[in-house]
């Protein structure tokens, strides 16, 4: 299913400014997931661009992989409400945009808890899982996932900032 820019399949559609496609590179084989888009990225219409996308910027450039090689979305595409995580209805509704933007990647890469739960389908605790593969099934495709924490942990944890920059070093090294 091709993202609709004027989807309305959950009730995030009646609040938002506008939906937030993912960016990057499309034909890149790794694609970072996060949970849904902030006040900026709601504004501007691109994922990860407020203060939790400067410090993967940040960490991306430090480890040496550039933005532009790989694919960045979220699991919803329209702002939840004072940044609440989003409902279980609401990634139910989004889920069709998002396995299309997945059936092409070798690895996904889910930022935070948020992501891993929705793609993993359980419950997740980061701390105890960062930096560990799962597989998944997307359209009938096994697919790996790489678990880490989402880079708004990483504003004030150190322990999340090293965990994420251990996972952008396992992807360098594995994809680029």
């Amino acid at each position: 299913m091709e993202l609709d820019l004027h989807c309305t399949r959950c009730r995030l559609s009646e609040r938002r400014i506008q939906v937030v496609p993912p960016s990057g590179d499309m034909r890149s084989q790794v694609v970072f997931v996060g949970e849904g888009p902030g006040e900026k990225e709601d504004q501007m219409g691109a994922p990860f661009i407020g203060r939790a996308g400067k410090m993967l910027d940040r960490l991306l450039r430090e480890e040496g992989l550039e933005r532009d090689r790989i694919m960045i979305t979220n699991t919803v595409k329209c702002r939840p409400p004072e940044n609440r995580r989003p409902l279980p209805e609401e990634m139910c509704a989004c889920f069709p945009y998002l396995e299309q933007e997945l059936a092409s990647r070798r690895l996904i890469v889910a930022m935070g808890r948020t992501a891993s739960e929705n793609l993993l389908g359980r419950g997740v605790k980061v701390g105890m899982e960062a930096n560990t593969f799962a597989s998944i099934e997307i359209l009938g495709q096994q697919k790996e996932v790489l678990l880490t924490y989402h880079p708004s942990a990483c504003l004030y944890n150190l322990k999340a900032r090293e965990g994420l920059r251990a996972s952008i070093r396992l992807v360098r090294e594995r994809f680029f």
